[in-house]
């Protein structure tokens, strides 16, 4: 019936990396590394991951007819995914500034550029990539309503996970189709308001529930995530590792959970693997270029069976991952 395990509807932007020993300081100018220019964007990030672990990979996306945007379809088309979604022109393609320091950690910037014109027609016009696809992921990266269109042209059967980065408000209509909402802990706030009084994990989880989500994952850096769904709330663990750029592992993250979850695994079995690729990930440097194999992903796993967990999360402390959150990746 589906063509394709994975549709991305999201951004696609070139990364611009300089490498810094420490993030400047506002008003602060500080030297870093030689430029480095690597594909990206958390739309085209989730695609490349999701097709390097095996599954069938379609993006929808916009970038400009440029060479920033030739660069992100050679890339898409070298991980094996299917680009016939990816318009070009309207604008010049998105391009995020990145700042990574020795720990690893990394700060971004954002000019939208093609991605602000990927429209609620885009989606319409590619309804039968929709209609093919068992599981769409989105991000906040592309207009608010370009993602509500997609939710709206979802397959009877199909599964939508929806990651709120940049974080805003989110209609009432897009919380009620994801299966899983995917936050950190800035995004959670963000997301509940002023219901976000508690600083228990567990209770952001439930307050979010009752937003309208089937389910939702939060990811908690070096304390691992939690899912929750009606079937209760639960600590997944995490995988340890020497983080070398955490640029892309929340995107890596997702675009495993979503992946594993069209494939039937549960929620917390399919969070579990998307810690995996998301520590795999931040032992390389760049974001595509960083995730791995299904074969990778395995040997890691099986590498220190005894290590003390980590998942991609949302701050300095953490060994595997950038989180979900409030950057670009």
């Amino acid at each position: 019936m589906y063509d394709y395990d994975l549709l991305v509807v999201g951004s696609a932007n070139a990364d611009l990396v300089i490498g810094v020993e420490r993030r400047p300081e506002a008003g602060e100018t500080v030297l870093g590394s030689d430029l480095a220019v690597h594909p990206g964007g958390k739309g085209a990030n989730q695609a490349v991951a999701a097709a390097r672990l095996g599954a069938r990979t379609a993006l929808l996306a916009r970038v400009g007819d440029d060479a920033y945007g030739r660069l992100l379809l050679d890339s898409q088309r070298a991980a094996g995914v299917d680009t016939v979604g990816v318009l070009a022109g309207g604008a010049p393609t998105g391009v995020a500034l990145i700042t990574v320091d020795p720990s690893g950690d990394n700060s971004i910037v954002v000019s939208p550029g093609a991605n602000g014109r990927l429209t609620p027609e885009d989606v319409r016009a590619a309804a039968g990539l929709l209609r093919r696809s068992r599981v769409v992921s989105a991000q906040l990266e592309i207009p608010l309503e370009t993602v509500v269109e997609a939710v709206r042209s979802l397959a009877e059967g199909s599964r939508f996970v929806l990651n709120p980065s940049p974080p805003r408000p989110l209609p009432a209509e897009v919380l009620a189709a994801c299966d899983p909402l995917i936050v950190n802990e800035h995004e959670a706030k963000v997301v509940l308001g002023e219901a976000c009084a508690s600083d228990r994990p567990e209770d952001w989880a439930r307050l979010l529930l009752a937003k309208g989500p089937r389910s939702v994952v939060i990811t908690l850096g070096a304390q691992g995530a939690l899912v929750a769904s009606a079937e209760g709330v639960e600590r997944v663990p995490s995988t340890k590792v020497d983080a070398v750029d955490t640029t892309g592992a929340g995107d890596a993250f997702t675009a495993a959970l979503a992946w594993r979850l069209g494939t039937g695994s549960g929620l917390a079995e399919a969070a579990a693997y998307a810690a995996r690729v998301g520590a795999a990930a931040v032992t390389r440097e760049g974001a595509q270029e960083s995730f791995p194999t299904a074969e990778e992903v395995e040997a890691l796993c099986c590498a220190d069976p005894g290590d003390a967990p980590r998942t991609p999360g949302s701050g300095p402390d953490d060994a595997s991952g950038t989180g979900l959150g409030g950057g670009s990746r």
